[in-house]
């Protein structure tokens, strides 16, 4: 007896110990799980989601493409680092910016709405609402404000302290690259082909850059022909907005029948070879590619689309976000606090 009881307090020890462990083991599962929720800014910011809203908006009665900016800037903010911001940051003394990489100069806009978005946050709760997180609602009020789906932001991304430029020339998909390549930068952030083929759908609004597929109108891969899988038609009108001769800075609609609409038409056009991107044709003209199914599918069926289109866009939103002390709340979205 004397001896069971000398040991009872050291079991008592090793069964808190061991439930102790448990215990912190289940709140960092719990943890990693519920980093971003879509309830961070109701006590601190309440109409954080409608003031974001009202600017893009009001900026959209100038500017119909602001949309389709405003959602490329978080995609391409996503896939360098994770959902942190640093695409805004300007060039400073100890660090190159991400809007002089490749996939970004000249070519990614919008900026300034986000800065009046910043600025009419920071005027109704300073120091709240993070520049990632800007990005992220931005994208869904840009969406559906224009006809496409509505979905729940997940919020409590908090902003880089510095950008990767680097990263950016290598990481963000390019119009010019095959299927194969865009597939495996899209695996190497965690998003699957139903991904890519749902999130290729924002080219349903906005613009492209003659630079960006001129290649395909007058020497594709090399052979000093047209690509062959543009429909002949569309190819003579893309002739006539980007002449072989011109700067290359002239704009197409990347949706050739409802340019300005979030609809699925963006996938109508695949199968009648009007993609206008490389990158774009490539989801339903790559022989046997898990994507064509995906392409038919939503271009049958809108509602598919775009439920598929929301759950990709928050899966993307959860790439790698900078959480609890990690990063800050830039009071200006171009520059790092302090700085």
């Amino acid at each position: 007896m004397k001896s069971s009881t000398t040991m009872l307090p050291s079991n008592i020890a090793n069964y808190a110990s061991f439930f102790l462990l448990i215990i912190s083991i289940i709140l960092l599962i719990v943890g990693s799980k519920a980093q971003l929720n879509s309830t961070f800014y109701d006590n601190t910011c309440p109409n954080a989601s409608s003031i974001v809203r009202g600017v893009i908006q009001q900026a959209l009665q100038s500017d119909v493409r602001i949309g389709a900016s405003l959602i490329r800037l978080h995609f391409h903010d996503c896939f360098v680092n994770g959902c942190d911001g640093s695409i805004l940051l300007d060039n400073s003394a100890n660090m190159q910016s991400e809007k002089d990489a490749a996939p970004n100069t000249n070519s990614t806009r919008g900026f300034n709405v986000v800065d009046n978005i910043k600025t009419a946050l920071e005027n109704s709760c300073p120091g709240i609402v993070s520049c990632a997180d800007i990005l992220a609602l931005a994208a869904e009020a840009s969406v559906s404000s224009q006809g496409g789906p509505s979905w729940t932001v997940l919020l409590g991304r908090r902003d880089s302290l510095t950008a990767n430029q680097a990263g950016a020339n290598s990481s963000i998909p390019s119009p010019f690259e095959s299927l194969t390549n865009i597939t495996a930068k899209f695996t190497a952030v965690g998003l699957n082909t139903n991904d890519l083929v749902a999130l290729s759908g924002a080219h349903t609004f906005g613009r492209a850059q003659c630079r960006l597929f001129s290649s395909r109108l007058y020497n594709f891969s090399g052979t000093g022909n047209p690509d062959p899988t543009l429909n002949s038609s569309y190819l003579t009108t893309l002739q006539q907005i980007c002449p072989q001769s011109g700067s290359g800075f002239n704009v197409a609609n990347l949706d050739p029948t409802t340019p300005d609409s979030f609809d699925n038409n963006y996938f109508v056009n695949l199968q009648n070879n009007r993609g206008l991107l490389q990158s774009d044709q490539e989801l339903f003209s790559t022989s046997g590619a898990p994507t064509i199914s995906i392409v038919n599918t939503f271009s049958s069926n809108q509602t598919a689309f775009f439920q598929s289109f929301a759950q990709s866009m928050i899966n993307m939103g959860n790439i790698s976000p900078l959480t609890g002390s990690n990063g800050e709340i830039r009071s200006d979205c171009k520059k790092v606090n302090g700085s």
